[in-house]
């Protein structure tokens, strides 16, 4: 039985005030659920950015209510204390440029978040190689990232994302900087792990090619925020 892992009630973020003021994202309301890849597709400037880091506990809203696994985060205000927290504990993000720590090799990148999180070293290291081998880098763990190619370095920062057994992951156009068949493969990638691992999954995306591979796509027009 899915349930909805993402919920968002008429969100909305505006910047400035009075006269000057422009709004981003107008009342958004949609839910996402567990095993769910959604596509947010809109043209520069539509407010994609604006709608996920909110959804991140990045940003925060100017009206609206957000849910987050059934824990109410947003109502008119923050109803958490540590937004860090919340992102570091539930969130995994994954970003256009991979930005993995140069100094740091892969194992080290990876068992970075679950470290912080106190997680036993021994632990974080076990799921940390695990979690490579699946996604087909586990040969890598002593390289530092100027020694892996653009996609395998996309690889080890979706390793990274899971790292912390995330329900959600914010992609934001993670394959941007990707050939068409290395992009193809992180897309399958992540619409699998979505499936096997039951994560709930946004991908910010300008590639049209990928939406088939989408269970469902919202469109972001002026902030406005409509389901196809």
């Amino acid at each position: 039985m899915k349930h909805a892992v993402i919920s968002v009630e008429k969100i909305s973020k505006s910047y400035g005030s009075g006269e000057s003021a422009v709004m981003a994202i107008k009342e958004a309301t949609f839910e996402i659920f567990s095993g769910e890849t959604v596509a947010l597709l809109g043209p520069s400037g539509s407010g994609k950015t604006t709608l996920i880091t909110m959804i991140g506990c990045i940003t925060e809203p100017t009206s609206g209510k957000l849910t987050l696994n059934g824990n109410v985060m947003y109502d008119q205000k923050w109803t958490i204390s540590d937004t860090r927290k919340i992102r570091r504990e539930n969130i995994g993000f994954i970003f256009q440029s991979h930005n993995l720590i140069p100094f740091l090799n892969v194992l080290e990148n990876v068992t970075l978040v679950p470290l912080m999180n106190n997680i036993a070293p021994k632990e974080a290291n076990a799921h940390a190689k695990e979690l490579l081998e699946y996604l087909g880098v586990g040969d890598k763990l002593d390289k530092i990232p100027s020694q892996l190619s653009g996609g395998q370095s996309q690889r080890v920062a979706i390793a990274r994302s899971l790292a912390n057994n995330p329900k959600i992951i914010l992609a934001d156009e993670p394959t941007a900087a990707l050939d068409s068949e290395r992009a193809l493969s992180v897309m399958k990638l992540l619409r699998k792990l979505a499936h096997e691992q039951e994560v709930a999954i946004i991908v910010v995306t300008h590639d049209e090619r990928m939406l088939p591979l989408f269970d469902r796509i919202l469109r972001v027009d002026d902030g406005v925020v409509l389901e196809e």
